[in-house]
């Protein structure tokens, strides 16, 4: 139908034109007026040649540009579609770009709450081996101050044996030796 209309406007758009050019003074034009009889031949002929292209090759220029029209429609629908569909992909990058952004905070806050974790293990690892180490010292500084102490000592207890038995052998006679040697026998014997 939209073929059909657009057929006969274009014919009469093309008979005003070819009436204006002929009025206009083209080649034949006589003087005195316009030769109407010819000219109505001329339009007989034309719509007749219009009315076999119209009957003969209609159909094929109608299905062509018709078939056309379908391969465009069907595309603006396709690229309608595309478009969509590439907007849904833009929604996501952009989605999954906010979600980097809270990952990436997430990551850093979890960095920095495991450092802090890291940095206290760190510290009190070294204040408890700081506090053994200081106890061991101690201890350490107890037992040699007790070896230092029990080797004066001893050092103390030899010299003090040593005058003893220096003075006692300055000052015991014979006979007083003899003495303490029969009461420690004595003591022993009866013990």
């Amino acid at each position: 139908m939209k073929v059909a209309r657009q057929t006969v406007l274009a014919l009469i758009g093309v008979l005003a034109f070819s009436a204006l050019a002929h009025a206009s003074g083209g080649e034949g034009a006589e003087a005195e007026g316009l030769p109407w009889g010819n000219f109505a031949l001329r339009v007989v002929n034309f719509v007749i040649f219009a009315y076999l292209l119209y009957r003969f090759f209609g159909a094929k220029v109608g299905a062509f540009f018709g078939g056309r029209h379908n391969q465009i429609k069907k595309d603006l629908e396709d690229l309608d579609l595309r478009k969509v569909e590439a907007e849904k992909k833009l929604k996501g990058v952009e989605e999954s770009i906010r979600n980097l952004e809270q990952e990436k905070a997430a990551l850093i806050a979890e960095a920095k709450s495991q450092g802090e974790a890291i940095k206290t293990a760190i510290i009190e690892k070294a204040t408890k081996d700081a506090e053994a180490m200081r106890v061991q010292a101690a201890a350490s500084a107890e037992n040699e101050a007790r070896a230092a102490f029990d080797s004066v000592r001893a050092e103390i207890a030899d010299q003090v044996i040593a005058q003893a038995t220096k003075t006692v052998r300055e000052k015991l006679t014979a006979q007083d030796h003899e003495r303490l040697v029969d009461e420690y026998l004595t003591k022993v014997v009866l013990n």
